[in-house]
């Protein structure tokens, strides 16, 4: 063999080596946030604590863990279930989206309230802010450290 033959080969077997180098790097920081996501999949992101509810359900002081999306409303299905005469059965929407939260009313009969202003649409809020839902008044906290 020639001296261009060997220096081809050895190019040859460097690229794919380079390949699976990178294959082993990839996969190392796919494991890192597979193990990182399953660390933190049982923590709730935040949590509301009822402020005030007139008809005692959910009662004042309640807290309720959040999850990324959650539907508000007084039919069984949501995953916040507020048992409020003036709460519509799907009442609101309180998603996660990238680092910020946000409501949005779904079309209720009495709104959505953030801090006191009515909700058209879908509104960014944070934590301290107030939500009114029918008469059942929450407020968003941050998720107690375990």
């Amino acid at each position: 063999m020639d001296v261009f033959t060997l220096s081809l080969w050895a190019l040859r077997i460097g690229f794919v080596l380079l390949i699976y180098a990178f294959f082993v790097v990839v996969a190392r920081a796919l494991w890192r946030d597979l193990r990182a996501g399953v660390a933190g999949a049982g923590r709730p992101l935040a949590r509301l604590l009822v402020v005030g509810s007139p008809e005692g359900r959910p009662q004042a002081g309640t807290s309720i863990a959040l999850d990324a999306v959650n539907s508000l409303g007084r039919d069984v299905n949501n995953s916040i279930v507020l048992d409020d005469s003036f709460v519509s059965a799907d009442h609101a929407l309180l998603t996660f989206r990238g680092r910020a939260w946000y409501v949005e009313d779904r079309g209720s009969t009495n709104g959505t309230w953030l801090n006191g202003q009515r909700v058209e649409g879908m509104a960014p809020l944070g934590y301290g802010d107030e939500v009114q839902i029918g008469q059942v008044r929450m407020r968003l906290e941050r998720a107690r450290p375990e």
